[in-house]
C-alpha cells in the first residue's frame, strides 16, 4: 500500500512539473519568439505608454469620438477581468430596455440622424469587450464625428476605410473597423 502511494505522489510531482510548469513555459516561450506583439497582449503603444490593446474595447463617450459596442462586463465597462455576456435573452423586457435607452442615447448624441441604428451599437458582443464595431455603425456616427472635429465627412470616411479590416482569410467573419485605432487615427490628424 505505500508502495503505491509513493508511487501515486511521484506521478502527480511528475505531471504537475509537465503539465503545469514546463508545458506552459514552452508554449509561452514559442509565442513569445514567434508572435511578440500578441504574445504581450497586442497593446497600442504611444509616446512609449500603453494605452490601450487592439483586442479589448475602450468606452468612449464624447461625441467626437466612434463609440463602440455596448459592454456587459461589470464592475465597469470593458473590464476584462469579467469578460463575458450579459445572459440576457433577447425575450427579456431587460434587454428591449436597454437597447431602447441605447437607440435614445445614440439620437440624442446625433438628433440630425434619421437612419436606422445598426445593432452592435446598441448590444453587447459575447465576451463584453469588443474592440470593433461594423462599417455600418461607424457609418451611422459619421456625422457626430465630423460636426464635433469639424472636418469634412470625405475625411472621416477615408479614416474609416483605413482601420476596417476585411473577412480574416477572405472567407472567414465580417468586415470590422477597431474603434480605438480609429479614435487614435482621429486625434493624429492637425487641429483645426
Amino acid at each position: 500500500m505505500s508502495r503505491l502511494l509513493r508511487n501515486s505522489l511521484m506521478m502527480l510531482v511528475v505531471m504537475t512539473v509537465i503539465t503545469g510548469i514546463a508545458y506552459p513555459l514552452l508554449v509561452t516561450g514559442v509565442a513569445l519568439l514567434v508572435f511578440p506583439g500578441q504574445a504581450n497582449g497586442s497593446l497600442i503603444v504611444r509616446d512609449g505608454k500603453p494605452i490601450g490593446s487592439s483586442l479589448i474595447g475602450q468606452s468612449f463617450t464624447e461625441p467626437k469620438y466612434f463609440w463602440g459596442r455596448p459592454s456587459a462586463t461589470s464592475p465597469q465597462a470593458n473590464n476584462g477581468m469579467s469578460s463575458g455576456g450579459s445572459n440576457i435573452g433577447p425575450t427579456n423586457p431587460a434587454l428591449t430596455d436597454a437597447v431602447k435607452q441605447r437607440i435614445a442615447a445614440l439620437q440624442a448624441a446625433d438628433p440630425g440622424n434619421h437612419a436606422p441604428v445598426p445593432v452592435d451599437l446598441v448590444t453587447s458582443s459575447g465576451s463584453g469587450l469588443d474592440p470593433e464595431i461594423s462599417p455600418a455603425a461607424a457609418q451611422y456616427q459619421l456625422g457626430r464625428v465630423a460636426k464635433a472635429r469639424g472636418i469634412s465627412d470625405a475625411q472621416l470616411k477615408l479614416l474609416i476605410a483605413q482601420a476596417t479590416s476585411g473577412r480574416q482569410l477572405g472567407l472567414l467573419g465580417e468586415a470590422r473597423v477597431n474603434v480605438l485605432q480609429l479614435n487614435l487615427a482621429l486625434d493624429a490628424l492637425p487641429a483645426h
